[in-house]
């Protein structure tokens, strides 16, 4: 695991000659994609100085190096140098993978190429091959065959991951010339065959569009190697694009053309801004970036937007605003109707009480073309829409209820007993296409669509939706305006709501409250922006005040382990969901997931794979991380690991009470560890217990919102662990990052009387 360290304590040589040093990679104590600077440590081959080998045998080395794998070896050309703290070191200067040559370093490398291959493999194939084992590999890969017991599937294996070697070697000897590792160079060959040299050559930076995880930084590396200049066309163009797609993954929809270029000099660290600002220009001639004046606040400023937000934004608006303007036979039959009946007979039936907000908000359904509800936890968002549901049904309306991910309409589906899905799966998603099958030509055949959890909706999304409504059909949103924002670009729910393009009800009173109870009050405590109640003396909320981010780390996982499973019989995996709001840091996501995992599942006799760099196990706590409509797995849905195959490279995970099939390279891209998740990832479920870290050290997201979503998340129970004036900082820091948007403005400058099959 790459863990974050301090920066590097400075060097002292004790001599400038150039030595090579041979070994295979054990292990990865840090690396930085933005440096590229990295401490390894190394199993050498031959002998190197006595003095920097550690008592496990190894060397560390020290330096600016392509990022490289565990059991990859490598020849590494530096010097010796004595580190004041950590002794002697190996500081290299150049770092070139190469072919294994040590018998551990070989059955490593069989390990981590090969699926299938574990170490007892590994060890049968080196033993019968010997010193000659990577030559037969390279060149008669089908000679493993003759390994005693060896698996016909291991073969086929073998031979798939050496049958490419030759062409593969000589573009990696190439590419290792321009710091691409061995791992990066596999996956470059594979996107692009024999034509990998030259697109690298022609512009590198096509690697940043093309490959998933290779980021711009690391596409300008390489091209910077290969021998682009800073001011180069290539650079600065694909340094605008970047730019532009860091800031849509922050939520903004577009970037005020001055605030894109400077934060694209300062990414590019380019002197010639004139040179920028004309590359800009070009992009926009050219159609690869759209360029539109949009007002923010009282100023006007030219924004910049990729094509696909500024489509799906100026989309949304015409076709918000002829939706709001068709009439449609559910308004024609509400203009009719006596709401004081039907709402007193609605009730009746029901056998609830509905307030006076409420009530509006049924009307609302009916006599707005677009409707919105929101309100926070308790505040009777389910009953009010219960009341819409059975309304639309006396009367023989269709409807449809939808969610951005499938726990959200697992939970609307259980709220509402009527069939919900998610918003892909009404849709129709195609995955071959990458796209919807509803759309514009072929519309929901439905009166009234309700998505809840709408502050979820992301831009894109939302357009996809609007595209598949006729102009008829009545449209409700439902959410919690108060929760963080979608993942995505956009601000979709506050937008229509501050757009006053249809009508909003604002549920403010609480009806779900018990006095014993904080979970409700310190939400509502927070959302106000007051402390929530901390002195323990509820049935469930509970704050452990621990110093250190450390001691944090520590606390949560005995809190999970043992004091809440112990004092009110959650169970560990199935009831607890740990929140965490940052990735990174020893109470962050990463550093959890391996902590709990240790703890909680951490027996090694258990069948277990290594998969992109991750350790899964078997009954480990995993999470879908996208909709995959073949499997009926959806965002968010989170399972146990059941089976590991590492013959047939599948893992089985139960999610739900059904088995789900994963081919290794599937579960590489689609399942993260669970036992810790970022709360974004956590909006639309609902669990028994939750448990947060909370720490100055994350003030970087320390939200009020934040906070408020995590809280909400927890049915039964909620814990917070850390310092008391984090808490505090979150409660009192509600400058919710503005996101740049246009759709407001958009939405309340567009003529009327639009003919909406042109849009």
């Amino acid at each position: 695991m790459k863990q974050s360290i301090s920066p590097p304590i400075p060097i002292k040589s004790d001599t400038m000659s150039q030595e090579t040093l041979i070994g295979a990679v054990e292990r990865i104590t840090f690396y930085s994609l933005d440096s590229g600077y990295g401490v390894i440590k190394i199993s050498p081959d031959g002998k190197p100085l006595r003095e920097a080998i550690d008592r496990e045998g190894f060397v560390t080395v020290v330096g600016i190096m392509p990022e490289l794998i565990e059991g990859e070896s490598v020849r590494f050309v530096g010097t010796w140098v004595n580190n004041a703290q950590y002794g002697q070191q190996f500081k290299a200067e150049m770092c070139v993978p190469m072919p294994p040559q040590s018998e551990r370093g070989v059955i490593r490398y069989l390990m981590d190429t090969v699926f299938g291959v574990g170490e007892s493999t590994a060890k049968r194939i080196y033993a019968h091959f010997g010193t000659e084992t990577m030559a037969v590999l390279d060149t008669s890969p089908e000679r493993v065959g003759e390994v005693a017991g060896i698996k016909p599937k291991i073969v086929e294996n073998v031979m798939e991951a050496f049958g490419k070697e030759r062409a593969l070697r000589q573009v990696m000897i190439q590419l290792q010339d321009y710091g691409v590792s061995s791992y990066l160079a596999k996956r470059i060959f594979e996107e692009y065959g024999t034509e990998s040299l030259g697109i690298i050559k022609n512009d590198p930076y096509i690697l940043a569009d093309d490959l998933r995880g290779v980021g711009f930084k690391r596409a300008d590396t390489i091209a910077r190697s290969v021998g682009f200049e800073i001011n180069s066309p290539q650079r600065l163009r694909a340094g605008l694009s970047y730019t532009l797609s860091q800031m849509s993954q922050e939520g903004h929809v577009f970037v005020p053309r001055d605030v894109l270029v400077q934060s694209a000099e300062e990414l590019l660290e380019a002197s010639d801004t004139v040179t920028l600002s004309r590359m800009l220009s070009e992009q926009v001639l050219a159609g690869n970036l759209y360029s539109d004046a949009v007002k923010i606040g009282e100023t006007n400023v030219e924004a910049i937007y990729l094509p696909i937000f500024y489509k799906s934004e100026a989309g949304c608006a015409k076709r918000l605003r002829a939706i709001s303007e068709t009439p449609s036979k559910i308004l024609l039959k509400g203009e009719k109707e006596n709401w004081e009946k039907t709402l007193a007979k609605l009730v009746e039936q029901a056998n609830v009480t509905l307030s006076a907000q409420q009530q509006s908000a049924v009307k609302a359904a009916f006599m707005s073309k677009v409707s919105v509800l929101t309100g926070g936890p308790g505040t009777g968002k389910t009953t009010t829409l219960q009341m819409v549901i059975h309304a639309l049904e006396a009367h023989n309306f269709s409807y449809a209820l939808a969610s951005p991910t499938g726990r959200a309409s697992k939970r609307l589906a259980e709220a509402t007993e009527r069939t919900a899905s998610t918003i892909h799966r009404l849709l129709e998603f195609t995955p071959n296409a990458w796209g919807f099958a509803r759309n514009e030509d072929n519309p929901l055949e439905v009166d009234m669509l309700i998505i809840d959890e709408s502050s979820m909706l992301d831009l894109t999304l939302f357009y996809s939706v609007l595209k598949a409504l006729h102009p008829t059909t009545h449209l409700v949103l439902v959410g919690d305006v108060d929760q963080l924002p979608s993942v995505g670009a956009g601000n979709v729910l506050k937008d229509v709501i501050e757009s006053s393009i249809g009508h909003v009800t604002r549920l403010h009173q609480i009806f779900r409250q018990d006095n014993k109870s904080y979970i409700t009050q310190n939400a509502h405590r927070i959302n106000q922006g007051e402390m929530p109640y901390l002195d323990n003396q509820s049935d469930d909320f509970f704050f452990f005040n621990v110093p250190s981010q450390e001691d944090t780390a520590q606390m949560i996982v005995d809190v999970v382990k043992n004091r809440i499973p112990q004092k009110f019989g959650f169970h560990p995996l199935d009831d607890i969901q740990v929140i965490a709001p940052m990735y990174r840091g020893t109470a962050g996501v990463e550093a959890l997931n391996i902590a709990l995992q240790r703890e909680l599942n951490g027996d090694f006799r258990l069948a277990e794979v290594r998969i992109g760099g991750r350790i899964f196990r078997k009954n480990d706590k995993v999470m879908q991380t996208k909709n995959n409509y073949e499997k009926e797995v959806f965002n968010g849905d989170i399972g146990k690991i059941h089976t590991i195959d590492i013959v047939n490279q599948q893992l089985v995970v139960l999610s739900d009470g059904r088995e789900v099939e994963y081919e290794f390279k599937e579960a590489e891209e689609q399942l993260i560890h669970a036992y810790c998740i970022t709360t974004h990832r956590s909006q639309g479920s609902e669990y028994p217990v939750v448990v947060m870290p909370i720490v100055t050290q994350h003030y970087l997201m320390l939200q009020r919102n934040l906070l408020y979503t995590a809280i909400t998340r927890a049915k039964k129970l909620a814990v917070l662990v850390g310092d008391k004036r984090a808490v505090a900082m979150a409660v009192n820091n509600n400058k919710v990052s503005e996101r740049y948007s246009g759709l407001i403005g958009r939405i309340q400058k567009i003529q009327k009387n639009l003919k909406f099959d042109s849009l």
